[in-house]
């Protein structure tokens, strides 16, 4: 039963700070479960030619998907239309990630960076926007 679940969104009365709270949370769990796709992807796709840009490409898709499912549920809790939603919140992922296809090459080639090391650091700045944006913006409209 979800009632008893600590990162639940309740029905509305829940201060900002506690939401904050469970985007911090969340987002952490967001930001390991990103972290380790990547690398594994890197190691799992190598044999098969896919090299660091392809494995970028099939993390973002699986995290993006991850991210808006526990932010949804967890955080805002809202009863919004989904596939509204989730284009709001693809919508700044897709400049992030625009963003990151090109900083990436540039971080990696140029100025030397390993690719876990580059997108780390990439990662803490994404987080930093990504509270701002969507409570505002994506899933405006408060809690269930």
């Amino acid at each position: 039963m979800n009632r008893g679940f600590a990162l639940r969104a309740d029905s509305g009365t829940t201060g900002g700070g506690e939401r904050s709270a469970r985007f911090v949370a969340v987002g952490g769990v967001n930001t390991l479960v990103g972290l380790g796709v990547y690398p594994l992807l890197l190691w799992a796709l190598r044999p098969a030619g896919v090299g660091y840009m392809g494995a970028l490409a099939i993390s973002q898709a699986v995290c993006l998907v991850f991210a808006y499912a526990t932010q949804k549920l967890f955080v805002f809790g809202t009863r919004g239309n989904i596939a509204r939603e989730f284009v709001r919140f693809a919508s700044y992922y897709l400049g992030i990630y625009a963003l990151n296809w090109v900083a990436l090459p540039f971080l990696v080639e140029i100025a030397g960076i390993r690719p876990i090391v580059a997108q780390l650091g990439f990662t803490i700045l994404t987080v930093i926007g990504s509270y701002v944006f969507h409570s505002r913006l994506t899933f405006r409209g408060g809690t269930a």
